[in-house]
């Protein structure tokens, strides 16, 4: 399989067609597409993104959010916030879209293995972090203990819903959901995600935690986690700036002395640190 820069341009998107979209909660949609020639498919690593085109409108960011195990199709979920991922979520099923890469680094899932591992999810930020679970309930006797922590606004807020009750269910994962604010139909946890870490046991020295979402939400949790005693260099991030063209030319990226597109956008918290002590960086 030839890589994107093998094929074309980095710069130029390959076309894939749209087959299935879905709604996941108002406002965000998943979708699925495949090439419109199989040498164009791009094989990926959770964590990476690609650049999503939408011809007339431009691109954006997205990274994958499907499981890693089923490389013929890739998948993206989209919440519909810019004109761009606006025309993304009002595509139908048979519609042309460019897309280039993979870009960026990965969740390190290789160098964690026989460890506890622990994935913190933001609102969407779980997208992201969903093919690392889809890796983790594929090769769980390679793991220790696998744990969710999953915050978002409200229930109706809950994205791949059926997903996360299932997990639930079959206690494949230790799932734990919180929210900001409910209805009194809700039976769960109502605070803030760091709540969720006064509940559990760590071993620390045998732990690595996965998070994203809005930096905020990543920020309180990875000195929440240090303050636990789980070492910056076990605790992972992913960044979501505005990446413009993915390759480290325009700068668009940049933060403090890394490029997201290129250098990330996962890093491990001890890389990171200081930036995210800076204000409004």
């Amino acid at each position: 399989m030839k890589t994107h820069s093998e094929l074309t341009s980095p710069m130029v998107p390959l076309p894939y067609r749209l087959c299935e979209i879905s709604e996941e909660i108002p406002s965000c949609m998943t979708l699925r597409v495949e090439p419109e020639s199989e040498e164009f498919f791009q094989p990926w690593m959770p964590g990476q993104f690609f650049m999503i085109y939408v011809f007339g409108h431009g691109e954006v960011p997205v990274s994958t959010s499907g499981n890693p195990e089923k490389q013929g199709q890739l998948t993206f979920t989209v919440m519909s916030v810019g004109s761009v991922t606006q025309a993304i979520c009002r595509l139908t099923p048979g519609d042309s879209i460019g897309l280039r890469g993979p870009f960026g680094s990965v969740w390190p899932l290789d160098k964690l293995e026989g460890r506890d591992i622990i994935v913190m999810a933001g609102g969407l930020g779980l997208a992201p972090l969903r093919p690392v679970l889809y890796h983790l309930l594929s090769h769980g006797d390679a793991y220790g203990d696998i744990r969710l922590l999953y915050g978002t606004r409200q229930p109706d807020k809950i994205v791949f819903s059926d997903e996360v009750l299932q997990w639930h269910q079959d206690k494949t994962i230790d799932v734990e959901v919180t929210v900001d604010n409910a209805g009194r139909d809700w039976t769960g946890k109502v605070g803030v995600i760091t709540d969720l870490l006064k509940d559990i046991s760590l071993n620390t020295s045998n732990t690595s935690v996965l998070i994203c979402g809005p930096e905020v939400m990543m920020r309180f949790s990875a000195y929440a986690l240090l303050d636990l005693g789980v070492a910056a260099s076990n605790i992972f991030v992913s960044m979501e700036r505005n990446m413009k063209c993915a390759v480290k030319t325009c700068g668009r990226c940049q933060y403090g002395p890394y490029f997201i597109c290129h250098d990330g956008p996962v890093f491990s918290f001890d890389r990171v640190r200081h930036l995210f002590k800076v204000r409004e960086l």
